[in-house]
């Protein structure tokens, strides 16, 4: 007997399923809450995917346009499909709605969501009544949808049930609870194939006025009366303050030499390679005026000193009709004596002979301090000098064109090789390089910055400034060439449009808009 009981008591078979017993009641308890996170992680997942896909359709709508509001709107009603599963009810998918785009706070389907102008800086901050005026845009919607860059998009909170009981551990603890999710994207965009130029707003707004008569820069796109007003361009000294009207170089790609002939051919080619975001550039500072006239100028089949742009991607516009001519035989299409693969310099013209006229300046220049004109031009006389009775569209006898309009329909018509009365013809000599046709060469782009408010902020554009915001890039048209740099260098140009805000789509082959999450 002795001997069975001392046996026994050293016999440890079956002291396994002891301690399983004992730990089995935490073991089934860590199991469950290893479930129950694994559910919650999937659920949290599912609505934080939805509101991510929600938040950068919307976002991939807001260009600042009219209407923008009601796109993103349609953009998450229509373009997003995604489903939750885990919570009390189930497998629900999740849905958006369209309650009209006039709203900057509204709610459809499974989601909430608002426009937004800014975000906090930091993520921790949230958006509440307190600080909203901060952060949310305009509620009236032609106020608000030009300022709008990001949207906020909630889903609504939905129930989840925990299978551990949660009293077990806390008295009074609920089983169930609710999970949400909260996105914010933003609209990025940005130019390529771009020259690296920027322009100094004309019509920035300086505590509610400026200097263009009051006139916005998407009213001036809006407008032709406005668009037909002459700007000259100016660069400005060194240390100078930059104002309106007053233009300088943006930094050129990184493959492009840092020199002043580098960046003139990044400004002449008809191949730009730099990239620019709206979310800031940076200028470039300390250049040499004179590669840069002929970088401008090379467009109206004019010889570049030493003949530095002297491949195809250098050629002139398919028009370079600029009231001009050389001295061989009175005809603005002669090379005259300037030899060569290129067409004449600019020494070698004579320009407002008689007979030979190129689109005109404005009668007047009542703003931005004599710099922008009335948008009155002599068309009637520019017509008549160089295509006589030659009919146009009977709309621009009680509407005045723009030089751009007249410009194109003169392309179009076949009006180019028409000769003036001195005998001057839009078609680029034949000692010239082809004409470029893939681009418009007479137009160039740019960035425009508000340069008022970015030196009140601190911003020196004379140096080398970097993540300088954009405003809009921008087209514009070149009326004439550009003197050298004693007669002032001045570039003469026409706005023609911009991208975003009251943009009139001709600049979206440059455009790369990118909706980003944010958080």
């Amino acid at each position: 007997m002795l001997r069975i009981i001392r046996a026994f008591w050293h016999d440890q078979r079956g002291l396994a399923l002891i301690l399983v017993s004992v730990m089995l009641p935490a073991i089934i308890g860590f199991s469950l809450l290893a479930i129950d996170m694994s559910r919650v992680n999937n659920l949290h997942n599912d609505l934080q995917k939805g509101a991510d896909a929600f938040a950068l359709a919307a976002a991939a709508e807001l260009d600042g346009r009219t209407g923008s509001w009601a796109r993103a709107e349609r953009a998450m009603a229509t373009l997003v499909a995604n489903e939750s599963n885990f919570s009390t009810a189930g497998r629900v998918g999740l849905t958006a709605g369209q309650p009209g785009g006039t709203q900057r706070c509204n709610s459809a389907g499974s989601i909430s969501w608002c426009f937004l102008k800014a975000i906090p800086a930091n993520d921790g901050t949230i958006i509440t009544p307190t600080n909203q005026d901060t952060y949310l845009a305009d509620s009236t919607p032609s106020v608000g949808e030009p300022q709008t860059r990001f949207i906020q998009v909630t889903v609504t909170p939905t129930g989840f049930a925990a299978i551990f009981p949660a009293s077990f551990i806390t008295a009074g603890a609920s089983d169930s609870f609710n999970v949400g999710a909260v996105a914010v994207a933003g609209f990025n965009s940005g130019v390529c194939n771009y020259t690296p130029v920027f322009m100094c707003n004309p019509y920035e707004m300086v505590n509610g006025t400026n200097s263009a008569g009051g006139v916005t820069l998407e009213q001036a796109v809006a407008s032709t009366a406005v668009r037909r007003r002459l700007i000259e361009l100016r660069l400005v000294g060194n240390n100078a303050a930059y104002g309106p009207g007053n233009f300088g170089f943006l930094a050129p790609p990184d493959s492009v030499g840092n020199g002043a002939q580098g960046l003139a051919q990044t400004i002449a080619t008809s191949t730009p390679l730099g990239c620019y975001s709206a979310e800031g550039v940076s200028t470039k500072t300390g250049q040499n005026n004179g590669p840069v006239q002929d970088a401008f100028n090379v467009r109206f089949g004019i010889r570049a000193n030493g003949n530095a742009f002297n491949s195809a991607e250098y050629g002139p516009a398919s028009n370079v009709r600029k009231g001009a001519s050389t001295g061989g035989n009175g005809n603005g299409n002669d090379n005259g004596n300037g030899g060569g693969n290129q067409c004449p310099a600019y020494n070698q013209l004579t320009f407002n002979a008689t007979g030979n006229m190129g689109l005109p300046r404005d009668a007047t220049t009542p703003y931005m301090g004599g710099r922008m004109g009335d948008g009155d031009w002599n068309f009637s006389t520019y017509w008549s000098t160089n295509f006589g009775s030659t009919s146009y569209p009977s709309s621009w006898n009680t509407t005045k064109p723009t030089r751009y309009e007249v410009y194109k329909y003169e392309i179009a018509n076949n009006l180019v090789g028409h000769a003036s009365t001195g005998g001057e013809v839009g078609t680029p000599p034949s000692a010239c390089l082809a004409p470029v046709t893939t681009i418009d060469r007479r137009l160039i782009y740019g960035a425009i910055l508000n340069c008022q408010a970015l030196q009140t902020a601190g911003n020196n554009l004379n140096g080398n400034s970097t993540n300088l915001p954009v405003e809009a890039f921008a087209s514009f048209f070149l009326t004439e060439p550009v003197p050298g740099a004693s007669q002032g260098g001045s570039v003469f140009v026409e706005l023609v449009d911009i991208t975003g805000r009251g943009g009139q789509g001709t600049l979206d082959n440059f455009l790369r808009d990118e909706p980003q999450l944010y958080r």
